[in-house]
C-alpha cells in the first residue's frame, strides 16, 4: 500500500541542509576571500557549492509528489488555481528582490533604480528578470504541468527528450570550435534577444546569464526527477526495498552523468544535461543515506534539528537572506561600513589565519541568526507558504 501518510523527516532535513547551505554560499564576509569549495566552478566541472541549487530544485520535486495527490484530486480548475498562483508569487518575490531596495546611492544622495537606463559609458542597465528564485519558479510550473498531464512514467521520457534535445540544441547552435564555452554558448543571444542586454547578469564579465532562458529547459528535468524519487519513496513507504532501489538508481544516475560528461561536459553555469543526471545521483543517494539514518536508525542528533527548522521555511529564509543585507545596504555607518557588514568589517575580518577565516565565520554568523529566526518562527508554529 502507498505510505502516503507518512512523515519523512529526513527530506525536511534535505531540503533544510540545502537551504542552509544556498544562505552559506551566498553570505560571505568578502566575496574576495573565499574557500575553493565554497565558490563555484569557473566553467566545467564541479565544486560543493555547485550540487546546492540542483538539490534545491530535486527538493522541490520531492515536495511535489506529497502534494500532486491533492492537486490531481481536485481536478483541472484546482491544479491550474494553485500551481499557478505559487509559481507566479515565487517569481515575483524573486524580480522583488532584485529590485529591491528600490533605492541606490549616487555619492551622497539616494536615487531610484530604474527598470533599464544606459550607463555613463553607454551600456544598458537594468533590473535583472531572471535569477534563483525565477528559475525554482519556472521549474516548478512546467514540471508539474509535465507530471500532471503525461503521468510519471511519460513525464519521465520528456524528460529525458528534453535532456536529449538541449545536448542537440548545445552541439548544433553553438560557435563550431567550442559550443560549450561561456562565449559560444547559443543561449546568450536568445537571452539577449528576449530579456534585453540591460536585464540580464553581468558579473561575468561578458553578457551571460546563468539562470537563462534556455538552462531553464535541463532544471526543470531536475525536478521531474526529484518528483519520480520522491513517488517511489510515498509508494514504496519505509522499507529496505524503497532504500536498495532509491540507493541503487542514485549510483546508476551518477554513473550515467559521469559518462555522459566526456561528450557534454558537467557545467552548472549552462546547466548541461550531464549536470543534471550527475547531481541528481548524488541527490539520490544522500537522500538514501538520510533515510537510513533518520528514519531507520533513527538518528536524530542535533545536527538534524538545527537542519529541520530551515526546512520548515525554507523559500522564506532564503528570501529574507537576500532582503536583509540588500535593504540595510543603504544605511551607512562609515565607508563601506553599513549594518550587516558591520560584524565582518569591524571585527570578524580581524580573525587569525588566512583572510578566508574571517570570511567564512561570518557566513556561518549570518545562518545562525537566519537559524534563530527560524527556530523563533517555529516555536510560534509560524510558517510561510508560498
Amino acid at each position: 500500500m502507498p505510505a502516503l501518510n507518512q512523515r519523512y523527516y529526513s527530506l525536511d532535513v534535505f531540503r533544510g541542509a540545502t537551504v542552509c547551505l544556498m544562505i552559506l554560499v551566498n553570505n560571505p564576509g568578502t566575496w574576495s576571500h573565499i574557500y575553493d569549495p565554497l565558490e563555484h566552478a569557473t566553467w566545467h566541472g564541479l565544486t560543493p557549492t555547485d550540487l546546492v541549487f540542483p538539490f534545491f530544485l530535486f527538493a522541490v520535486g520531492n515536495a511535489l509528489a506529497f502534494v500532486m495527490p491533492r492537486l490531481e484530486a481536485g481536478g483541472d480548475p484546482v491544479f491550474w488555481k494553485k500551481v499557478t498562483r505559487r509559481s507566479l508569487l515565487i517569481f515575483a518575490i524573486g524580480l522583488f528582490l532584485a529590485w529591491w531596495p528600490f533605492f541606490k546611492w549616487s555619492g551622497n544622495e539616494l536615487v531610484f533604480k530604474p527598470w533599464s537606463y544606459i550607463d555613463d559609458k553607454g551600456n544598458p542597465q537594468g533590473i535583472r528578470i531572471l535569477g534563483v528564485l525565477p528559475r525554482i519558479a519556472l521549474c516548478y510550473f512546467f514540471a508539474a504541468i509535465l507530471i500532471y498531464y503525461l503521468r510519471l512514467r511519460k513525464a519521465f521520457f520528456a524528460g529525458v527528450i528534453l535532456l536529449l534535445l538541449y545536448w542537440i540544441l548545445c552541439a548544433m547552435l553553438g560557435d563550431k570550435t567550442d559550443p560549450y564555452s561561456m562565449n559560444g554558448w547559443f543561449g546568450n543571444k536568445i537571452d539577449e534577444t528576449v530579456l534585453g542586454a540591460a536585464h540580464m547578469y553581468k558579473g561575468e564579465g561578458m553578457l551571460f546569464d546563468p539562470e537563462g532562458i534556455m538552462s531553464t529547459l535541463p532544471a526543470i528535468v531536475q525536478v521531474i526527477f526529484g518528483y519520480m524519487a520522491g513517488d517511489y519513496i510515498i509508494k514504496k513507504g519505509k522499507t529496505h526495498e524503497m532504500l536498495t532501489g532509491l540507493f541503487v538508481a542514485g549510483v546508476a544516475f551518477l554513473l550515467a552523468g559521469f559518462f555522459w560528461d566526456m561528450v557534454f561536459p558537467i557545467n552548472k553555469k549552462i546547466w548541461t544535461s550531464s549536470y543534471v543526471v550527475y547531481t541528481t545521483g548524488l541527490a539520490m543517494i544522500t537522500i538514501a543515506v538520510m533515510i537510513y539514518m533518520i528514519e531507520f536508525k533513527n538518528i536524530k542528533g542535533g545536527l538534524a534539528r538545527f537542519f529541520d527548522v530551515f526546512g520548515k521555511n525554507a523559500l522564506f529564509v532564503f528570501a529574507l537572506s537576500a532582503f536583509l543585507p540588500k535593504g540595510l545596504a543603504l544605511i551607512r555607518l562609515g565607508e563601506g561600513v553599513n549594518p550587516w557588514n558591520w560584524p565582518y568589517k569591524k571585527m570578524l575580518i580581524h580573525t587569525p589565519g588566512a583572510k578566508e577565516n574571517g570570511s567564512l565565520l561570518y557566513a556561518v554568523c549570518v545562518i545562525l541568526f537566519m537559524w534563530a529566526i527560524c527556530w523563533w518562527m517555529d516555536k510560534k508554529k509560524i510558517y510561510v507558504k508560498v
